[in-house]
Order: C-alpha cells, then sequence, then structure tokens
C-alpha cells in the first residue's frame, strides 16, 4: 500500500504597496521556498490595480514558478487576519497539491460546451465534487450557468461575484472573465465548507398567498405589510424608514436540512396597498421569512458556523478560501480585519486568504449579505 503524499500546509503571502509591482514583489519574496512544491496559486488583488492584474499574474508565474492560479479583482480583499480596501493590494496562496487532483477551467458564457477536450476528459475520469468560481455580475442568466456548472461538474460550488468598480477581471491559467472561471477538484481531496448568513429571523415563515413578479400582496390571507410590521413590532412598524438596509425578505430553500435561505432586499412598500417589492420573483405558494441584519447577529451567526465546522475537523486545516459579501468586512464587524479575527480566533492560525463579493455562491445558489469558507485538509 503506497504512503500518502505528505499533507503540507498552504503559504500566504500579502502586501499593500503604491503601485503593483511592489505590493507583487514582496508577495512572491514572501512565498519563498513554498514555491518549490506548490502547483495551484490563488490570487486576489483590489479592484484600483484591475488593469495591472496581467502583469501581476505574469511575476507571479516567473518568480513562483507555480503555472496554474485563480482568483479575480475586488472592491475589498483579505488574508490571515488582515483586510485591504481602497488601496493597491494584492494577496496570494501556494497550495501544494497532486497535479490530477484539480483542474482549472476558464471563462464560461454559455455552458460546460464552450470546454476543451482535456477538460472534459478529465471531468470524465475523476468525477470532481467541488468547484471554486468566480463570476462577473454582469453574465447573462448568471444563475442558470451556476446551476449548470454545478450539476454537470461538481456536486457542490462556492465562490463569488467579482465586486471590481473597474475591470471585472478573472483569472483561470489566464486573465478572462465575463462569464463564470475557477477550479474543480477531485473527490478525494478532502474539504469542509461553511455558509454563514449574517441575519436573524424576526418572525414565522409565511405562506405568499398573492403576489406579482416580485411585489409580495399577501401572506397568509393578510395583507404584506401588516405582516411584517408584526413581524418587527410596533417600534420599527411605526417608521418603517428605520427598517431600511436592517430588514430584509428571505426565501427558505425547499429541503434543506441546515435551514438555509436566500436573503433579498425589500426593495419598496406601497402603504396604501399594503404591498411589498422584493429583490426576487415569487410564486403563490412559496415561502418568505423576514430578517434583520446587524453587527450582533452577523458575529454571532459567523461564529456558530465556524464552530460547526471546527466540529467535523480531524485535524487542522491546511489551508482556506474566505468569500464574504462587500456589505459586510468594516462595515458589519466594526474595524478592519475584525471579520477575518473572529474567524481566527475559533479556528486558530490557519493560512487563509479571500476577497468581498458582490454576491456569493454556495451549493448551486446565489446568496447575498453571507460569508461561504472553504477549508482544505
Amino acid at each position: 500500500m503506497e504512503d500518502s503524499p505528505p499533507m503540507t500546509p498552504f503559504k500566504v503571502a500579502h502586501a499593500a504597496a503604491e503601485d503593483w509591482a511592489h505590493a507583487v514583489k514582496a508577495c512572491a519574496d514572501a512565498l519563498g521556498d513554498a514555491a518549490k512544491e506548490a502547483t495551484l496559486g490563488f490570487v486576489y488583488v483590489t479592484d484600483v490595480l484591475a488593469s495591472d492584474l496581467p502583469s501581476i499574474l505574469t511575476y507571479l508565474r516567473q518568480k513562483t514558478g507555480v503555472e496554474h492560479w485563480v482568483g479575480t479583482v475586488a472592491m475589498g480583499i483579505c488574508a490571515d487576519e488582515t483586510e485591504y480596501f481602497d488601496r493597491p493590494a494584492v494577496v496570494a496562496m501556494l497550495a501544494t497539491l497532486p497535479p490530477e487532483s484539480f483542474c482549472v477551467f476558464p471563462s464560461l458564457t454559455a455552458g460546460l460546451r464552450q470546454l476543451g477536450e482535456t477538460q472534459r476528459a478529465w471531468i470524465a475520469r475523476t468525477a470532481p465534487v467541488l468547484g471554486l468560481v468566480h463570476a462577473d455580475p454582469a453574465c447573462e442568466d448568471l444563475a442558470g450557468l451556476i446551476d449548470e456548472i454545478a450539476q454537470a461538474s461538481a456536486d457542490f460550488l462556492v465562490g463569488g461575484l467579482t465586486s471590481s468598480r473597474e475591470a471585472p477581471h478573472q483569472v483561470a491559467g489566464r486573465v478572462t472573465g465575463g462569464g463564470v472561471s475557477g477550479v474543480l477538484f477531485a473527490p478525494d481531496l478532502p474539504v469542509v465548507t461553511g455558509l454563514s448568513q449574517g441575519c436573524t429571523p424576526v418572525g414565522e415563515s409565511h405562506e405568499i398567498s398573492d403576489c406579482l413578479d416580485n411585489v409580495l400582496i399577501g401572506l397568509d390571507g393578510q395583507r404584506a405589510l401588516d405582516v411584517l410590521k408584526a413581524d418587527i413590532g410596533p417600534e420599527l412598524a411605526s417608521d418603517l424608514s428605520k427598517a431600511a438596509g436592517y430588514i430584509h425578505a428571505a426565501l427558505p430553500i425547499a429541503g434543506s436540512d441546515t435551514g438555509d435561505y436566500l436573503v433579498r432586499n425589500l426593495l419598496g412598500i406601497d402603504p396604501a396597498r399594503g404591498w411589498l417589492a422584493i429583490g426576487q420573483q415569487v410564486e403563490p405558494g412559496d415561502r418568505v421569512i423576514f430578517v434583520k441584519r446587524d453587527p450582533a447577529s452577523a458575529a454571532d451567526d459567523l461564529r456558530r458556523m465556524l464552530e460547526r465546522l471546527k466540529s467535523r475537523l480531524e485535524r487542522p486545516p491546511r489551508g482556506g478560501i474566505y468569500i464574504s459579501c462587500i456589505a459586510r468586512g468594516p462595515n458589519m464587524f466594526g474595524e478592519a480585519g475584525g471579520e477575518m479575527a473572529l474567524i481566527r480566533s475559533v479556528l486558530g492560525d490557519i493560512p487563509l486568504v479571500g476577497f468581498y463579493a458582490n454576491g456569493e455562491i454556495s451549493f448551486n445558489r446565489l446568496y447575498a449579505y453571507t460569508g461561504v469558507l472553504t477549508l482544505f485538509l
């Protein structure tokens, strides 16, 4: 019987500088000897460096010798206990994985038929169970494309939407974009994932008894607005402007054994008719929960998710990818680095990189206001 390959910890490097060249050089220097055995790299850069991403990728590939890279551009990026926003910064992580345990695929805009023969053969031979993906939020029928990739090439997807204010570039072997790109992993690569909703229900689940497109007209046979007011209590109900950005609609996911739901914004209220517009098309018979999103709820939910993941670990993780909503981070956790510090307070000092997304992906669904953590064991 052959010995199992050594479980080499991943190596993280991150830096901010006045320009891309100094930032990426600092990262490459810090990665050092880890590059000798590494086979896959993850790279995230702040969007002020979006136009420099081709140069950053070329430099990393030349200095490390690692050919395969995946990543994207974002308004905020993170590594270890550090978060970078609105300044030139680069974070990178090198992973030592068996070459046949992963397959990088470039940006897809029209489904898996765009894959090359080598990638198709790898999927057929390997039957991957996990994919890490990065997506362009402007991609047409993005939800359908994510679902197709999940159903046909991996049991489970994790990832996020580029949040760049500049070009929405991705990295998948080369600089790409316009669709969904990433990397698929073989089933013998041990990983665990967790999703933090960042919200807390303020009432019970309600049946949508009447609706039109994305407008809730009736809930449980009552006016939708009356049900909302009953759930949020008299203080908020007397001044609904206070509920803006704090109260959201959540659509429970049928069959979920963890009580997952999709959080969507309340887009508008018609006080005269008692109607509510939300950021999702719905049908009569669907269900909705009203939830609150505040710093205490976000921190408590993240801690619960981390404790659940920790209980599943048989050994310290080799490394991880954390993708959080751009509305989280210091906007929700009070200070730069607060969200990452909470993760490390539960899981310890593990190699960790990620970015702040314009929407998060878990399983085969698009989420909002969530944090998605993937740990490699």
